[in-house]
Order: structure tokens, then sequence, then C-alpha cells
């Protein structure tokens, strides 16, 4: 893998890390989710460090410095618009988006990306609900609460689902859930929309977000 792709996941991992939470990420936690031993982690650390993209005291956590939030921000965005041009202009399903992008974001052009961008209109969110930075790094959240911490009651518009497993994505989409449905907290695995519960997998807790 090439140095500048390798650097590229590393930053978007610790920016993806608390993006919704605040936890920083953790030496050991960034090489469970790159699935690579520690002691590589530690030694692209130090490089990462050394060159000003992150913060790092040795066994603590990892935080990206003003450089690398800005280059992680900028890898996000190519990601997600890619993301989001398959689905609208393509017809990919949002389970099938990731891995394509994961390739395409490195080898488009920045001018294939502002047409890219253009054409779609300047989205502000990709098909899972994730915020796509604008040109400069900036992104719009709104308040939110995870499906596990909301309370039976809560209602809300659906803001966001994790992309990481393809296969809640896919049971999810079944479920008739959807990034922008207004639904109802009845408990972690069971959303009200329409008038009725529809059930959702027992992981769904900790992959779906909502309105706060």
């Amino acid at each position: 893998m090439p140095m500048s792709v390798a650097i590229d996941d590393y930053l978007k991992t610790i920016y993806h890390h608390t993006e919704w939470q605040s936890d920083p990420i953790t030496p050991s936690q960034l090489a469970a989710e790159l699935s690579l031993a520690p002691s590589s982690v530690t030694e692209m650390v130090q490089k990462l460090a050394a060159q000003g993209l992150v913060t790092h005291r040795p066994y603590g956590p990892i935080r990206l410095s003003t450089a690398g939030e800005v280059r992680a921000a900028a890898i996000i965005r190519r990601h997600r618009l890619v993301e989001t041009w398959l689905v609208r202009e393509f017809g990919y399903s949002w389970d099938e988006v990731h891995d394509e992008a994961e390739v395409l974001e490195h080898v488009l052009s920045d001018r294939l990306l502002a047409r890219i961008d253009e054409r779609l209109g300047h989205p502000r969110f990709d098909p899972h609900g994730d915020a796509i930075p604008d040109a400069d790094g900036h992104v719009h959240r709104e308040a939110f609460v995870l499906l596990r911490t909301a309370p039976t009651g809560h209602t809300g518009r659906v803001l966001r689902v994790s992309d990481r497993d393809p296969q809640l994505l896919r049971a999810v989409e079944a479920a008739g859930v959807s990034v922008g449905a207004v639904v109802t907290a009845v408990d972690a695995a069971t959303l009200r929309l329409g008038g009725a519960d529809v059930s959702l997998p027992g992981d769904a807790a900790d992959a779906v977000w909502l309105s706060a």
C-alpha cells in the first residue's frame, strides 16, 4: 500500500472514531479498527506525530492535529461524495458503496470531484447520514442520540445508520427504516414507524442514531 494511502486510512479512522462520540481513540482501538498488529500501529503513529498530523504520548489516546483534521476531512469528503454519487447516479444500494469508494477516493482528480459535487447539488450528507465536509473541511451536525440510549417514547428523525456492516444495512432497509424517517423508540431493537412497530437486529442499537 502506498504510504500516502496508509496515512489517509489512519487519519480517517481516527476522525471517524470521534464523529458520533467524544472519547479519543486509543492505540489498541486503532489497531483493532485497522486489523493491524499493535506494534505496526505504534510505529505509524510515531510517524504521523513526527509529521505533525496527530498528537500522542506513549500509551495515551491519539488525537488529530489541526493539519491532521484538515487532511482527514478532505479524504472523508472524497469518500462520502463518491458514495453519494454511486447511489444517485449509478443505482448502487447503500450497502454496496463503501468498498467502491475506498478505491475511488484515492484516484479521482480534484477537478472531477468538484464536478461531482456540483452535479449532486453540493450534498451535506451521504446515503448513510454521515456529514460530508465542505471544501474547507467544515461539517454540520445536529444534536443526536444513539438508539441504545434513547429513552422509551423518544421521537426523532433517523440521522445516521452505520455503514460498518452491509448485512445490518440490508436488514434496516428491509424493515422500512431509512435516513430521514421519523420514528419513535420503543426499545433498543424496536422502532415505531408509520404507526407500526418494526423490529431491528440487536446490533442496530449501536448503529442507528436519531435526532435529539
